[in-house]
């Protein structure tokens, strides 16, 4: 069971010609609303993987909070640990421009009430993979990893979007999942090796003692290791919008480890899926199933070994 900790949105999305610069207004014909927010992103990317998908966040007593229970029980996720703010169901604001490029604004909203304490015990097992990331208030991230790793639970972080992550709270993981940025970021703020991605993600696998994996867009994703020292590919596409891609990545990543599978077919899964998300507008709309993953599978490249 993946028991995912973490944010609630609805997505308002945006085509527009060109992404607005400071000062400056742009029109579209409008806007559509799509269910969003990371936490409820990687629970929909994992139970589309062929996860058991639990989801423990806030929304708002309001139309949006409706929709978003309704549609993570559609997908087959387990919403009794969602609970219900005084606070708005959260909103992100996505402007998509011609060439798949994206900027987000995120208003918070329930998401700032979710508490770790929303999670009981008998959650967390041996067998439950935590999955979390950094749109909820980070004290409630660790407080509930603590925990986790108290009672045997595997954990993986993704650091998204960026933030300073305490020493306890890595040592409590069992893998990190950044994007290049997001390496650099946490290794610099522990005085770590920051010359290249690669060089960060080494740094604090030998340090934490866990696994790092670190996205590269178009280039695949490494994974850095005491037992992991590869690199992944992309799958060659023509991405239509990238908003999710992110998400899919470590969602469909949980639920290949959840199953079993060694930490390099997992990845190969994670990439695969990464790929298909960006084929159409929005974030879960476009996460791809199980089938879709294993039919896209075999026009990935090669897992090559580094040094």
């Amino acid at each position: 069971m993946i028991l995912d900790f973490g944010s609630i949105n609805m997505d308002l999305v945006m085509a527009v010609t060109a992404l607005p610069r400071p000062g400056e207004t742009v029109l579209c014909d409008g806007y559509v609303t799509k269910p969003g927010g990371k936490g409820s992103n990687q629970a929909v990317a994992a139970a589309r993987a062929g996860a058991r998908v639990a989801m423990a966040g806030a929304v708002g007593d309001d139309g949006f909070g409706q929709v978003m229970r309704a549609t993570l029980a559609k997908e087959g996720v387990d919403t009794s640990l969602i609970a219900t703010s005084d606070r708005p169901t959260g909103v992100a604001y996505i402007c998509v421009d011609a060439k798949a490029e994206n900027f987000i604004a995120v208003g918070s909203g329930a998401n700032l009430a979710v508490r770790a304490d929303q999670v009981p015990d008998d959650r967390l097992t041996p067998d439950t993979l935590v999955v979390l990331q950094m749109e909820l208030p980070p004290e409630q991230n660790w407080a509930l990893l603590q925990r986790a790793r108290a009672r045997g639970c595997r954990a993986i972080l993704n650091v998204a979007p960026a933030a300073a992550v305490p020493e306890a709270a890595l040592r409590d993981l069992d893998l990190l999942v950044v994007n290049e940025h997001e390496a650099l970021a946490i290794a610099g703020g522990l005085g770590l090796d920051t010359s290249t991605p690669r060089a960060a993600a080494q740094a604090l696998s030998g340090r934490m003692n866990l696994t790092c994996v670190v996205t590269l867009g178009g280039e695949g994703a490494i994974a850095v290791g005491l037992q992991a020292n590869f690199a992944v590919p992309a799958l060659p596409i023509q991405p239509v919008d990238t908003t999710g891609a992110g998400d899919t990545f470590t969602g469909v990543l949980a639920a290949g480890l959840d199953a079993g599978l060694p930490l390099d077919q997992a990845l190969r899964r994670a990439s695969t899926g990464a790929a298909l998300a960006c084929l159409a507008l929005g974030a879960q709309e476009s996460m791809p199933t199980a089938a879709a993953i294993d039919a896209a599978l075999p026009r990935l490249g090669p897992t090559t070994a580094i040094g």
